[in-house]
């Protein structure tokens, strides 16, 4: 059991206890974030064990419409029942028609802008312990940070100076909330993307850190061994979370033992199994449903259903 040691130990960032290196990855699962059955679905992953809950990516838009402190409380007190913390990803929803940088008015990136700012309060409000901006896998702001698909002539687009200025702007628009309510904030980034490489995704890491940004989240962290792609921004000085089939106790032991990351995150294999970190703590292996990486769960996503898993009859 001393092998597996490294997974369980607690990490102190800022003022919040993670009770071992294991996040649950945040996956949209249609089962909504202020409903009973969303609540129970998180609520049954953090008693399974994990660190931090991050919660499905959802629109910043929807925040002071249909999702307030009232009807999110509840999703957290789920989840603090079962001994993790709570997070949740502010994903960039759309303004309007627009759908790409080069499409969005200037008018519509500080509208955006601004639902960061009211997701943040309300967030607060409702008691998460972090919130998380998803800068990753060519959506929005992720499209602003490529050279290729951001083709702005005006202060969002065009050097990396600028191409960096909108998801930086997400940071300085929920820190000063953040900060005052002990909430974590997370950024994550996709390290290798259209038009860009590990240089320029350094130096973007490295202001996020000057904003405030207290830990990072690279996905896919890794391209010919476990979280090799995340290993360069250990040296930002900040906690970085692993993510890429670290459902493999083999692989995620060698992440935190050879110092590539702090933490790891699991997805899939959570849907398969929510009690997975409490059976690898215990030893119970034997026990563990496994993911077998079938996609019939991305396949209920794409179909708008809440998402099920092949393996849950076996």
């Amino acid at each position: 059991m001393d092998g597996i040691r490294p997974l369980f130990e607690p990490l102190q960032i800022g003022k919040k206890n993670f009770r071992n290196r294991i996040i649950m990855a945040p996956m949209v699962v249609h089962r909504g974030v202020s409903t009973a059955e969303g609540q129970k679905w998180y609520g049954d992953r953090a008693k399974g064990g994990v660190s931090l809950v991050i919660v499905e990516a959802t629109s910043v838009t929807r925040f002071g419409q249909d999702l307030n402190e009232d009807n999110l409380r509840p999703l957290v007190d789920a989840i603090h029942d079962g001994g993790a913390l709570a997070g949740i990803q502010l994903f960039p929803g759309t303004i309007g028609q627009s759908a790409t940088p080069t499409q969005m008015e200037f008018k519509e990136v500080m509208l955006l802008l601004g639902y960061y700012m009211i997701a943040a309060r309300i967030c607060a409000n409702a008691g998460f312990d972090a919130i998380e901006p998803h800068g990753a896998h060519g959506y929005l702001l992720n499209q602003f940070f490529s050279p290729v698909q951001n083709q702005r002539t005006d202060e969002f687009g065009g050097t990396l100076e600028k191409r960096m200025r909108l998801g930086l702007g997400t940071i300085q628009a929920v820190r000063d909330i953040a900060k005052k309510n002990d909430m974590l904030i997370l950024y994550r980034h996709t390290p290798i993307g259209a038009g860009y490489g590990i240089d320029e995704s350094l130096a973007f890491v490295d202001e996020l850190v000057k904003e405030g940004v207290d830990i990072l989240d690279i996905s896919p962290a890794s391209e010919s061994a476990p979280a090799d792609r995340a290993e360069p921004f250990m040296k930002s000085g900040i906690p970085v979370i692993a993510v890429n089939e670290l459902d493999d106790t083999k692989r995620s032991l060698e992440a935190l033992n050879k110092k590539r990351a702090n933490l790891i995150a699991i997805g899939r294999a959570l849907i398969a199994d929510p009690e997975l970190p409490n059976k690898i703590r215990e030893g119970r292996f034997d026990d563990i449903i496994k993911c077998t990486r079938c996609n019939e769960c991305f396949n209920d996503l794409r179909k708008g259903i809440p998402v099920s898993c092949t393996q849950w009859e076996s």
